[in-house]
């Protein structure tokens, strides 16, 4: 390393970018990606959108039991 830097050309947040646009990435197991898979054939539908869908429906279910 060296013992001095030259940070007078620097731009300060140049690479930042916020948390909330972030998209962390999922993995599912295989057995799990194959039944996605062929509904999404079936339903000629992205794998983003069915998940999605599933997703919403799991958390409209899971707030009405909580209440």
């Amino acid at each position: 390393m060296k013992e001095e830097y030259d940070f007078s050309n620097a731009e300060q947040g140049k690479f930042y970018v916020p948390a909330e646009n972030i998209h962390t990435p999922i993995y599912l197991d295989k057995d799990v990606i194959q039944y996605l898979n062929e509904k999404c054939l079936t339903k000629q539908e992205s794998l983003q959108t069915l998940v999605n869908d599933l997703l919403r429906k799991d958390i409209e279910i899971a707030k009405r039991v909580a209440l």
